[in-house]
């Protein structure tokens, strides 16, 4: 029984003749089920963050700016949207939808003529939900210099044949900026979560330890 993964509560392990042997987290036996499409069980192995990584490039054309001759905050929004969600769907091999926009800070904006560099990659993934970290880059070719723009945090949920939520891919950090989005992302989330209603400032044990020593 080898080539033991984890998915979401199960154990599965690849057996002979196309089986699989699945065991709860009970301690009841585990029992034997063929192993075709019918069954829709996804196994699945952890991806580190460069599986992930993508650089979408857009050229700013007079309609995608504003009266300033500077690109329009919600065109580049839409780009980064798009950009995210393909590294997103990269890591977990499904479609996905967006859940969640966290704070965009522009620095410096973007002209007409320059081209915009978006560079996406998931930064942690959770049950069925994934965080996208983005870098934006503007670049103006007749000077040749490259400037960032911004930055920014999408999150995503992963969907089923039926569009319910499905389980995605553990993510392994492995550079050290990637080992502290990871850490950082679990307090994003909570943070989130928090201003969703959907968790208590009390329960989120994580974003409490930044400012409470006991």
């Amino acid at each position: 029984k080898s080539n033991q993964r984890q998915v979401s509560f199960l154990q599965l392990w690849r057996c002979d003749a196309g089986y699989i042997k699945h065991s709860s987290l009970s301690k009841r036996e585990g029992f034997f089920l063929p192993l075709t499409p019918l069954n829709q069980i996804i196994i699945m192995n952890s991806k580190t963050a460069k599986e992930s990584f993508i650089v979408m490039t857009e050229l700013v054309l007079p309609n995608d700016t504003n009266v300033f001759g500077n690109l329009m905050g919600g065109r580049l929004m839409y780009w980064m949207d798009i950009a995210s969600a393909l590294a997103a769907g990269k890591h977990c091999n499904s479609p996905v939808v967006t859940a969640s926009v966290d704070n965009i800070s522009f620095e410096n904006p973007i002209k007409l003529g320059n081209v915009v560099h978006i560079e996406a990659k998931v930064t942690r993934a959770f049950n069925s939900s994934m965080e996208v970290h983005m870098k934006v880059w503007g670049e103006d070719t007749v000077s040749q210099y490259r400037y960032k723009s911004n930055e920014a945090y999408y999150t995503f949920v992963a969907l089923d044949p039926n569009r319910k939520p499905r389980p995605v891919p553990e993510l392994i950090p492995e550079t050290e900026e990637e080992k502290k989005l990871f850490d950082g992302a679990l307090r994003r989330r909570q943070i989130r979560l928090i201003l969703g209603g959907k968790m208590k400032p009390d329960d989120a044990a994580e974003l409490k330890a930044l400012f409470v020593k006991e």
